[in-house]
């Protein structure tokens, strides 16, 4: 099969706005999980987080939704059927400027060239790719780098909402196929609901697929006046948050050789050529900090090293730089909700949950 255009990006790990997270917090607050509980369990209001995830215009580090998305699941109830819920929350105009481009496009050929282009002005963790076949239009969601924890979660999200807006855009939009990779749930009411088919499971890939007559009937709201302009005001916004987000994996990588240890905010910015204040600043403005990533760092290879199962505890904490072991399991229950030795019970052998 033909790919219809490479996305923008190949990772989850991208800026974006806060209108996701804000969504999730309203979202768990219909369930009985209060906003501010949820902020708490992600770290939203620690000195190092994003502070007001209630402006729009904020842009913040992916791992802060990604947080989110694990309270929700973990307070609200980590379901099939509350992941699919949540992703049909999600409609064209959650998106903003982008959206208002996808649904100002003349074909739904052009809305899924714009939505590809721009494709780290959205929230999704799973990434698309749509294929062109004589039989019809796949959309296969990639999550081979979304965290095992959360991977069937954002999976079923990222899709429910795909398909929520793509009929926002069109509403003759039906699903011909459905086969995911996970193994099928007690129940597939919820699927039904959400994509009006039985899915088949146990497949070799998240794939989605359509009728390609789809691709060039016109859109009900295209305004070719409105679409450049928008095009224009997602050039800059991209613009800006490429170059933001790209001294943050700098930062990142340069703690990962340092193997988590934390060497200072100003020997970083010195290895990087650029003041402490600017680091400081330019870390913020993409929506992050310095404390912030190398708790980031340091969680990502504690779980690692925890899931060899070769490593005590204390060896991990040695690794990381701390003095005491007392002190990573203090940050490590934080980062996680569970202390390091059970975190290594239930992840050595770590595979993918088959809920």
């Amino acid at each position: 099969m033909a790919e219809l255009a490479a996305p923008a990006v190949h990772d989850w790990d991208f800026p974006r706005g806060t209108a996701s997270i804000r969504l999730m917090l309203r979202f768990a607050e219909d369930h009985g999980v209060p906003a501010r509980e949820l902020r708490s369990a992600a770290g939203l209001d620690d000195p190092g987080g994003p502070g007001r995830a209630d402006a729009p215009d904020r842009p913040v580090d992916a791992r802060h939704e990604l947080a989110v998305v694990r309270a929700v699941a973990a307070r609200a109830g980590d379901s099939d059927e509350l992941a699919l819920d949540l992703g049909r929350r999600y409609r064209v105009t959650t998106f903003g400027i982008f959206g208002f481009a996808c649904i100002s496009s003349p074909t739904m050929r052009d809305a899924m060239l714009f939505a590809l282009r721009y494709l780290d002005l959205s929230f999704t963790f799973c990434i698309p790719h749509v294929e062109l076949g004589e039989h019809g239009i796949s959309l296969v969601l990639d999550d081979t780098r979304v965290p095992a924890d959360v991977a069937r979660f954002l999976v079923l999200r990222d899709l429910a909402a795909i398909h929520t807006v793509m009929r926002d855009l069109l509403p003759q939009v039906r699903l011909q196929r459905l086969a995911l990779r996970h193994p099928a749930p007690p129940s597939v009411q919820s699927y039904v609901d959400a994509f009006g088919l039985v899915p088949s499971f146990g497949a070799a890939s998240h794939r989605a697929e359509l009728d390609p007559a789809l691709l060039t009937l016109p859109l009900p709201q295209a305004n070719e006046q409105t679409v450049a302009l928008c095009v224009a005001q997602c050039d800059a916004l991209v613009a800006h948050r490429r170059e933001r987000s790209g001294l943050s994996q700098l930062v990142r990588e340069r703690l990962v050789r340092l193997g988590g240890v934390d060497a200072g905010l100003d020997e970083v910015a010195r290895q990087l050529a650029v003041s402490p204040r600017t680091l400081r600043r330019r870390l913020a403005d993409a929506g992050t900090g310095y404390r912030q990533l190398v708790d980031e760092v340091r969680r990502a290879l504690a779980e690692e090293m925890l899931d060899t199962g070769a490593l005590s505890v204390e060896d991990v904490a040695l690794r990381l730089g701390y003095a005491e072991a007392s002190s990573f399991i203090h940050a490590f229950k934080r980062w996680t909700g569970m202390t390091p030795a059970a975190f290594a019970r239930r992840s050595s052998p770590r595979a993918r949950p088959g809920r």
